[in-house]
C-alpha cells in the first residue's frame, strides 16, 4: 500500500528509538509506524486479546498509547514538511517530539481484533509547539478522537 515510503519512526536516530509504542529498537513494543500521506498522517494497528477491557473491546490505555505515538510521529512529520526536509530521501531526521499534552475522547468502544486506522492532521506549528488533531477508527467508524500538543526536542 504505502510501504515503499519510510515510516517516520524508522527515521528516528537509534538513541531515540526505544519507545514502547513506536520504537523500532523495542522488540516487545507495539512498533507503531506512521506514514505521511499528502497533508495527513496514517498508521495501522491490530489489537489482540491481551489488550481487552471488557470482552470484545480494547482498553482505553492502548487507544491513548497509540494516539500518543501517532501524535508525536505526526508532529515530527509535519515539522519536517514545514522545514522542507524530504522524508523519502533522508536516513535520519533531525526532529524528535515529546508529548506535552494528550487529550482523548472515547466515542464508541474500540473493537478487538479489527485493524485500527489512525489519522493525523496538523492544526498549528508555533516555535517548538506542534498541535495535531487525530482520529482512531475501525472499519470506517471513529472510535476515538485525540489532540496532542507535541514539543520539538532541542538539538
Amino acid at each position: 500500500m504505502h510501504h515503499k515510503r519510510k515510516a517516520i519512526q524508522d527515521l528516528y536516530p537509534d538513541e531515540l528509538a526505544h519507545c514502547y509504542g513506536c520504537g523500532k529498537n523495542n522488540p516487545d513494543g507495539h512498533q507503531l509506524k506512521t506514514y505521511l500521506m499528502g497533508d495527513e498522517t496514517i498508521a495501522h494497528f491490530t489489537p489482540d486479546e491481551k489488550f481487552t477491557a471488557i470482552p470484545g473491546s480494547v482498553y482505553g490505555g492502548l487507544v491513548a498509547s497509540l494516539l500518543d505515538c501517532h501524535g508525536t510521529g505526526s508532529a515530527a512529520a509535519f515539522a519536517c514538511l514545514a522545514e522542507n526536509i524530504d522524508l523519502e530521501n533522508v536516513a535520519i531526521i533531525p526532529i524528535r517530539c515529546v508529548t506535552a499534552s494528550l487529550k482523548v475522547d472515547f466515542k464508541v468502544p474500540t473493537p478487538m481484533g479489527k485493524k485500527l486506522e489512525l489519522k493525523g492532521k496538523l492544526r498549528s506549528i508555533e516555535g517548538r509547539k506542534i498541535l495535531v488533531d487525530m482520529t482512531l477508527s475501525a472499519e470506517g467508524i471513529v472510535c476515538a478522537t485525540g489532540e496532542i500538543l507535541a514539543i520539538k526536542l532541542k538539538d
